[in-house]
């Protein structure tokens, strides 16, 4: 059974959402019968990357809030994430355009090391305050993978692996995903946000159960809410 899985690597949600995902798959009797799949979703993929921005200050222009209010936004949100085992430092934040962050997991996925390469970016993005739209960082990043240093580079310097992050888009607007992360099991259950972990474990279960039936259902959504039928886009 498959699970297909849009998410951006600047979004926090994300990476929670990852982990829930991953503690509830954790669970799963049949979890080595799952094979997951990361899709390329950009946020704000006209976000061009600025090095002496806060991210602090650029939630609270963008939302048009206070300073203050920012910080406490940021504030719950590293704490949702140290709930799952994930240390956030927005303070250390770049903020970067993803799109070759994107293009160095598509590269990682022909490699089998998808998953890996995602983790490894989150991590160098919320953790450890890297530019994730910096050469240098996505060559070690691939290097660690063992993907090469020049291959990597070279991948970079070129427009490889454009077309997977852009038809990776264009099947979620199909889909009519406009929120991430956003989960497909069997391509007829979808989960969308950073569930709870049961909530994941649920879907799994129920998906696994009616692997062979062909008709569309939905499982969950955000708030634990009903979101849609990924076979009609109408319903998301």
């Amino acid at each position: 059974m498959k699970v297909d899985i849009w998410s951006d690597v600047r979004c926090p949600f994300c990476y929670i959402g990852k982990r829930k995902f991953e503690m509830a798959l954790a669970q799963f009797p049949e979890k080595d019968k799952v094979e997951v799949e990361w899709h390329s979703f950009e946020l704000d993929p006209g976000f061009k990357t600025n090095t002496t921005l806060n991210a602090y200050d650029y939630l609270a222009e963008r939302k048009g809030q206070s300073r203050a209010w920012s910080v406490q936004m940021h504030d719950n949100i590293t704490q949702t994430a140290k709930e799952v085992g994930l240390t956030y430092h927005f303070d250390e934040a770049v903020l970067a355009n993803s799109f070759n962050a994107h293009r160095l997991i598509q590269f990682a996925k022909t490699r089998g090391q998808g998953d890996a390469a995602k983790e490894a970016v989150l991590e160098a993005y919320f953790t450890d305050g890297k530019n994730i739209d910096d050469v240098a960082t996505l060559v070690e990043i691939g290097a660690s993978l063992g993907l090469g240093k020049t291959a990597t580079s070279s991948m970079l310097a070129s427009d490889a692996f454009t077309k997977e992050v852009r038809d990776d888009e264009a099947r979620a607007a199909e889909i009519g995903i406009n929120g991430v992360p956003f989960f497909v099991l069997d391509n007829k259950y979808a989960v969308s946000g950073a569930q709870a972990p049961e909530v994941f474990l649920g879907a799994l279960q129920q998906a696994w159960a009616e692997h062979a039936d062909a008709t569309p259902h939905v499982i969950a959504g955000e708030d634990s809410a009903a979101v849609c039928d990924v076979n009609n886009k109408e319903q998301c």
